[in-house]
Formats: structure tokens, C-alpha cells, sequence
């Protein structure tokens, strides 16, 4: 058995104002905890993997092939694989949820790739506070 408690689940920031942290995965599918900031939008996109989640809080305007769905607490959805698919936070509180993937998938490709750098950053500061050093400003650039 897998089990991510929450205090395993650091998100990343994949780009402005959009987190996400992976949860339990096994070999066919993949869940992922998601926040989406006010303001931000979550670009149009498609995968090959069926994709399916709950909104946890927050409000999101789901942009599916053109058309717009209110997502709102309590709310599932669905997007079949292939589907062009995106959300935008139109409140004024971040969007939280969960969706899970089949199967799996690492980082997004609308990702601007700053989840990598941040999580190297942040394992380098923790490191840093555990042994009292600290690198220099052009050693950590």
C-alpha cells in the first residue's frame, strides 16, 4: 500500500499560480492534489490520458472545447482522453481539488518547467539548515 499524508504532499508551483503535488500512484493510474490561485487560468490543453477529479473549494470556469462549466465544491468531472481542456479561478479564493490520471503522468507539458527548479531550491535550503551552511550567492545560482 501507498499512502501520502499530508504532510508528504509539498506542491510545486508548475506555473503562475498553479500547484500541484503528487499523491498515491500505482501502475495505471496517478492522483494528483491541484490549487489554482485567483486570477490564474490553467492554459487549454490535451493528453492522452483520461482525466477525472473533485473540487474540494473554490469555484473554477472549465474551458472544454470552447464551451464554459462551472466547477463548484462537491463537483466531479471528467475529460476523456484527447479532450482539449483548461480552467481559469474567476474568485476570489484559490481553486483546491484532486484529479487522477490514466494512466499516470509526470509534469504537464503546459508546465513552465519552475516545479523542478523550486523543489531543487527548496531541497537545497533544507539541507542547508540541517548541516548550519549555507551557500553562497554564486554558488547557488
Amino acid at each position: 500500500m501507498e499512502r501520502v499524508s499530508a504532510d508528504e504532499r509539498e506542491p510545486a508551483r508548475v506555473s503562475d499560480g498553479i500547484y500541484l503535488a503528487d499523491l498515491a500512484t500505482g501502475e495505471r493510474a496517478g492522483m494528483t492534489y491541484w490549487r489554482i490561485d485567483p486570477g490564474e487560468r490553467l492554459p487549454p490543453h490535451r493528453h492522452d490520458n483520461e482525466q477525472i477529479g473533485y473540487v474540494i473549494s473554490g469555484r473554477l470556469v472549465a474551458l472544454v472545447e470552447g464551451e464554459e462549466h462551472v466547477l463548484e465544491p462537491g463537483d466531479s468531472y471528467a475529460f476523456p482522453s484527447g479532450e482539449l481542456h483548461g480552467a481559469e479561478n474567476r474568485g476570489d479564493e484559490p481553486a483546491v481539488g484532486v484529479g487522477i490520471l490514466s494512466p499516470p503522468r509526470d509534469e504537464p507539458d503546459w508546465s513552465d518547467g519552475t516545479a523542478d527548479a523550486e523543489s531543487e531550491s527548496q531541497s537545497r535550503s533544507e539541507s542547508e539548515s540541517e548541516s548550519g551552511t549555507a551557500a553562497s550567492p554564486a554558488e547557488s545560482d
